[in-house]
């Protein structure tokens, strides 16, 4: 879901005319791919977002404001130290390719006024933020070298150089009437001009089934000059962006006064912003979960066969009784009357010839011992087992729910201190700590809810009082919810409605009459050694609610 380098033309424009002449006055960076300019005209502050995620590369003027790094990485240092304070003297689009120039006008060595560009490449996982001066690179946030690429290399005090070009016609410098006539209104059409993507052709292609090829060309030329930004959704996925309208695609259309105002909403849609690190510890918790599930099958296992240990028993009984009767090393089996069979049945008993009658009865006797043993020791294995993937389970739904940085830190330090996570990190600019969530009921009482387990455990231990009441989902991952009673019991309405928000925040959410759990905070207690989020408690009830509406 991006724009293809037609639509990027009316976009240069747009914000040629918002941001040339603007000084860049800070420069933050999010993640590893997203960055946010804050760029003064007078009068007037923008905020200029630039996302180079492969999956997602834009750039626009964004409404939001998005969490910053406690502490900025190399690249966004090296932007600041050379385009803060500068002015913006152009924005330019290369052709129609999906590449636009940001030319800065900054105060060089000996107070000389110097122009740095930043070459803003958004071209899918290729995309690149490059920073220039006189076609020599100062740096670039990704940088290429002969090991990653044999065409093109990106590194610093190199000349840049251009992505390869494709030898495409360029649609604005060519006369459409002759050109139409050799083409036919199919897929080659992007493989002939410059800048067209997916989404145009298949637009150019519908409109030609009425009013022809030719014509439709011209129409396309028309909309772009007077772009119309819309993009198509369906049951929440963007199935398109474009800067004109696209009738060829079913779907939800919804259209926009600018661009960037186009580009910003389809993110939040898409959820392009990733906290740094989520997908990560997401990708290890789910990996640990997969093994913590694998080991359980195995142990079930294991326990099916100890649960045969009585057998080995019999058969140790039952040949004691009968040894006598038998020489040694003369049978590979013997079938005797059963002495625990009421009814006289028999009992096959097989024997290893190569020891004595008495060897095989000690034998079995050691077997049973064992397998009594390892089913004890595998049955708290199981347990230890469950525990864990419950556990798992309640950091895999926090991270879900995370959003921001202060919330993945607490979650990386519960991951360092259950040691799943081995990873040294040094210590720097510590993000804000995060907050429980806080609702009011109807009548105006507070309800807390912690957004991952040390939170959790935070909030129940340390700021909720002994006469609180905690409610928390039976036997389902999700957070623990407080009711600040102030020593006064809440209304019915005020427990249903936590309830209700224990459901929400759990991984049960969207369920009808899921069962919730409620006793006061003094009879919550944590087992020592326990791990984070877990707890025990006592003289609770029971509520079955539905999510809150």
């Amino acid at each position: 879901m991006n724009l293809d380098g037609l639509s990027m033309r009316p976009l240069t424009l747009e914000l040629k005319n918002l941001l040339v002449g603007g000084r860049i006055d800070k420069i933050f960076q999010h993640n590893k791919a997203n960055f946010t300019f804050t760029i003064r005209q007078p009068g007037e502050t923008y905020k200029l977002k630039i996302s180079v995620a492969p999956q997602n590369p834009s750039v626009y003027v964004a409404k939001n404001s998005f969490e910053n790094l406690p502490e900025p990485p190399t690249f966004c240092m090296v932007l600041r130290k050379n385009l803060e304070n500068g002015r913006i003297s152009d924005i330019r689009q290369h052709q129609l390719d999906r590449i636009i120039f940001f030319d800065v006008d900054t105060i060089g060595a000996g107070g000389k006024i110097q122009t740095l560009t930043l070459s803003i490449e958004l071209i899918g996982k290729y995309s690149n933020l490059i920073l220039l001066h006189e076609d020599k690179i100062i740096d670039a946030l990704k940088k290429i070298g002969t090991n990653s690429s044999r065409v093109r290399t990106v590194l610093p005090n190199q000349i840049y150089q251009l992505p390869p070009a494709q030898n495409k016609a360029e649609i604005f410098s060519v006369n459409l009437d002759e050109i139409s006539k050799n083409l036919q209104p199919d897929k080659s059409i992007m493989n002939f001009f410059q800048g067209f993507g997916p989404q145009t052709t298949q637009e150019i292609i519908f409109q030609a089934q009425s009013i022809g090829l030719n014509d439709s060309l011209k129409k396309i030329l028309h909309n772009i000059k007077n772009p119309t930004p819309c993009f198509v959704e369906d049951a929440g996925k963007i199935l398109a962006v474009s800067a004109v309208d696209l009738n060829y695609l079913r779907g939800n259309k919804k259209f926009f006064p600018t661009i960037s105002e186009m580009l910003e909403v389809a993110d939040e849609i898409s959820c392009s912003y990733t906290p740094p690190d989520k997908e990560k510890f997401l990708k290890l918790v789910h990996n640990e979960l997969k093994r913590a599930t694998n080991k359980i099958s195995v142990l079930e296992s294991e326990l099916a066969a100890a649960e045969n240990a009585e057998d080995f028993k019999i058969f140790a009984d039952n040949l004691s009784t009968y040894r006598y009767q038998f020489k040694d090393h003369a049978d590979d089996e013997i079938i005797v009357p059963n002495i625990y069979s009421e009814s006289g049945e028999t009992i096959k008993i097989p024997l290893d010839k190569k020891i004595s009658v008495n060897a095989n009865v000690q034998n079995f006797y050691k077997k049973y011992d064992k397998l009594k043993r390892s089913k004890n020791f595998i049955a708290e294995q199981i347990a230890k087992c469950r525990e864990e993937i419950f556990y798992l389970e309640s950091v895999e739904h926090s991270l879900n729910a995370s959003e921001t940085l202060a919330e993945i830190d607490e979650i990386r330090e519960e991951l360092l201190k259950g040691g799943y996570l081995k990873e040294f990190r040094k210590k720097s600019a510590s993000s804000k700590k995060s907050e429980p969530f806080k609702f009011f009921a109807p009548d105006g009482t507070e309800i807390l809810i912690g957004k991952n387990n040390s939170q959790n455990d935070k909030l129940t231990f340390k700021i909720a009082e002994l006469n609180d009441i905690w409610l928390h989902t039976k036997e389902i991952t999700g957070s623990h919810v407080i009711i600040r009673c102030n020593g006064i019991f809440p209304s019915e309405e005020t427990l249903l409605y936590a309830a209700k928000l224990a459901v929400k925040f759990s991984k049960a959410a969207g369920s009808s009459k899921v069962p919730v759990d409620y006793t006061f905070c003094k009879f919550v207690k944590k087992p020592s050694g326990a791990k984070p989020g877990f707890v025990i408690f006592t003289n609770q009830k029971t509520l079955y609610v539905n999510d809150l509406d």
